[in-house]
């Protein structure tokens, strides 16, 4: 399948396990959070219960680590049914605050990718996500120079999107999306009429992931975004 980039004016990243690591340390964190509530069930009962609280709030809090920080107090007060100790609940808090001062780990190529394109295009980022996090990460990602406009989307669908475009008076003709995620990444601006490129990441979350038929939509895979660099 032939992807055509030609008329490519503007090019949207999105942040998260595209420009930098972050969902591997979701996963670090749902690992400790059950081992502190190992003595009320299983891991994978842990694991479930956790995932259908952050699906139930996720209207409540949105996307990002402080969300998800007050889903693993719920769930613990839920699974110990309000047992839990206040020394436990503390954990829990640290895990969060401790994910919220990682430092930022830039994935391979990332830099170079960005110093290339930017002097032919017009690049933004495009993410969901808690706001003040998502700034603070890409204030310590030393990437801010590349960008002509930062957004943090409440989610990612195709109104969200076309919106957007709109306001930033951009041609959807002329907008490329560049992600790790299907749904929200390459779906929803294959259908408003953009193109999408595609770089799968090891780790994906749970409530990301879709089966897609690649033959009935047109967007481009690469392996790493260093990749890209063979298309644009």
């Amino acid at each position: 399948m032939e992807i055509d980039f030609t008329g490519i004016e503007v090019i949207g990243f999105d942040a998260d396990d595209t420009l930098w690591v972050n969902e591997t340390y979701f996963r670090e964190a749902e690992e400790q959070f059950a081992g502190l509530l190992e003595h009320y069930e299983t891991k994978n009962k842990i694991d479930q219960e956790l995932f259908k609280m952050e699906m139930k709030n996720l209207e409540l809090y949105g996307y990002g680590i402080k969300g998800f920080m007050l889903s693993m107090i719920e769930s613990a007060l839920e699974l110990s049914n309000n047992e839990v100790s206040q020394a436990t609940l503390s954990k829990i808090m640290n895990l969060g605050k401790k994910m919220i001062a990682h430092p930022v780990e830039l994935l391979d190529g990332v830099e170079e990718v960005l110093e290339r394109l930017a002097k032919k295009y017009r690049l933004i980022v495009l993410t969901k996500g808690d706001l003040l996090d998502q700034e603070r990460k890409l204030e310590r990602s030393g990437l801010t120079r590349y960008f002509h406009h930062v957004e943090v989307l409440s989610d990612k669908k195709e109104t969200n999107y076309q919106n957007l475009l709109d306001h930033l008076e951009i041609d959807v003709k002329e907008f490329l999306m560049i992600g790790n995620s299907l749904k929200s990444d390459v779906l929803p601006i294959i259908n408003i009429g953009a193109q999408a490129v595609h770089v799968p990441f090891h780790t994906t979350w749970q409530h990301e992931e879709v089966s897609v038929d690649h033959e009935e939509h047109r967007y481009l895979t690469v392996n790493s975004l260093k990749n890209i660099l063979d298309y644009l």
